[in-house]
């Protein structure tokens, strides 16, 4: 099924799964860091497995979880910033060796009328660094996203709820995004909703799609006119 993306003002993507074949990364990162922060095999296991049952939601979140019911120990600011620079110290080299969706450039220029958001569960700051030294084609990955690059520490409804506020989210939009928390987010903030089923960590996807009505494709070369 073709999407018509002629109408829409905005269209805001999902990073992981979406823009970067990047699941898989995301989740080596979360064992890598448990181990190094001095986990168990058990305890870095448990730590990815609640990344992928919370999907989209930010990693200051998830690691503040891992640090009260896995590891039992108190959340401090020191010990946050601590997961969050080895995290950083990570994904600063396997996301810039990420698979990039083939057919974003053919995309963007066949979307002159709307504005690209890039909206995502990791860390904001990381994103920008990241997308401002990849390109796809001749083009700098963070520059086909103009209307801004988002991510945590804030939740993806605060977000979308801040931008449409501001203005700089302009109706009708679409959300393309690959889990159940993009989804349920979209559907919040009043966007369209396209799931893209090639990465995700989804296990039950077409379940999902089927029961609320979702359009699924596999990738972003699907969404070309």
């Amino acid at each position: 099924m073709k999407i018509d993306l002629s109408a829409y003002k905005t269209i805001v993507f999902d990073c992981d799964g979406v823009v970067l074949n990047s699941n898989q990364t995301k989740i080596d990162a979360y064992f890598a860091v448990a181990k190094k922060m001095g986990g168990t095999d058990a305890q870095a296991q448990a730590f990815v497995d609640h990344h992928v049952a919370k999907g989209s939601f930010p990693r200051n979140g998830k690691t503040e979880y891992y640090l009260t019911e896995i590891v039992k120990q108190p959340v401090t600011d020191a010990i946050m910033q601590q997961y969050m620079q080895a995290f950083e110290d990570v994904l600063d080299v396997t996301l810039m060796q990420c698979e990039i969706a083939a057919g974003l450039d053919t995309l963007k220029a066949a979307t002159p009328q709307a504005t690209w958001m890039l909206l995502s569960g990791g860390d904001q700051a990381e994103l920008r660094r990241i997308f401002s030294r990849r390109t796809v084609g001749n083009v700098n990955l963070g520059q086909l996203f103009e209307a801004g690059i988002f991510g945590g520490p804030d939740k993806k409804d605060d977000v979308l709820a801040r931008e449409i506020t501001n203005g700089n989210l302009k109706f009708p939009a679409l959300f393309v995004g690959d889990s159940k928390y993009d989804h349920q987010a979209a559907s919040r903030a009043g966007l369209d909703f396209v799931f893209l089923s090639d990465w995700t960590e989804v296990s039950d996807w077409q379940v999902y799609c089927t029961e609320n009505k979702i359009t699924a494709l596999r990738n972003i070369a699907q969404l070309l006119p």
